[in-house]
């Protein structure tokens, strides 16, 4: 069995910004897979299901971006889900608009949800789907960027993003990290 949680802030006034990518790209993922998203427990939305052979829980943790790990380390623990079987989908201000990074372990590189979960599951290693929203301008907060929305013309492009993420999840659980990672990490 799989979690794939998606970070993000809830509530409508986070809707569309760059810190809620992971939850749109669980949306998407949802849509694939035919997965309703109608179970509220573990502080999180979610919904289970099939990705080929594979169960997997798509998660939008409701504690807000910040206390992210507090949601992934009780639905882990309930489904009994090990760190290396928990996918992580976020923004990364690292990487250009839309493009996607795949890694299997690592360090939070200053990113506050990442932090949390790292916290809570007691451990680096479990894997993450990193969705570019471009570097902060640097006359930017950084709270500001990340909750501000994407301009017009990017749209499109976060949105083939989010498919992205939401295939490159398919292939991790059907078909390993490996080949998402060989695949994905070189488009762009």
């Amino acid at each position: 069995m799989y979690i794939i949680a998606g970070l993000g802030n809830p509530t409508r006034e986070y809707d569309k910004t760059r810190h809620n990518v992971g939850f749109e790209a669980i949306d998407v993922l949802a849509d694939k897979l035919g997965i309703p998203m109608t179970e509220k427990k573990h502080k999180a939305i979610y919904g289970m299901g099939m990705a080929g052979y594979q169960k997997v829980i798509l998660s939008k943790p409701q504690t807000y971006m910040n206390l992210s790990g507090e949601s992934i380390r009780s639905m882990a623990d309930f489904y009994k889900v090990e760190p290396e079987h928990v996918i992580v989908i976020c923004d990364d201000i690292n990487l250009v608009e839309g493009q996607l990074r795949i890694r299997l372990k690592g360090s939070a590189g200053g990113h506050n949800g990442l932090k949390n979960i790292i916290q809570h599951l007691g451990t680096q290693e479990f894997p993450r789907i990193r969705v570019g929203v471009g570097e902060k301008p640097k006359e930017m907060d950084l709270a500001d960027y990340v909750l501000g929305r994407f301009p017009k013309e990017l749209e499109s492009v976060m949105a083939d993003a989010y498919v992205a993420a939401a295939e490159a999840a398919i292939m991790m659980v059907e078909d390993g990290a490996e080949k998402a990672m060989n695949y994905f990490n070189r488009k762009k």
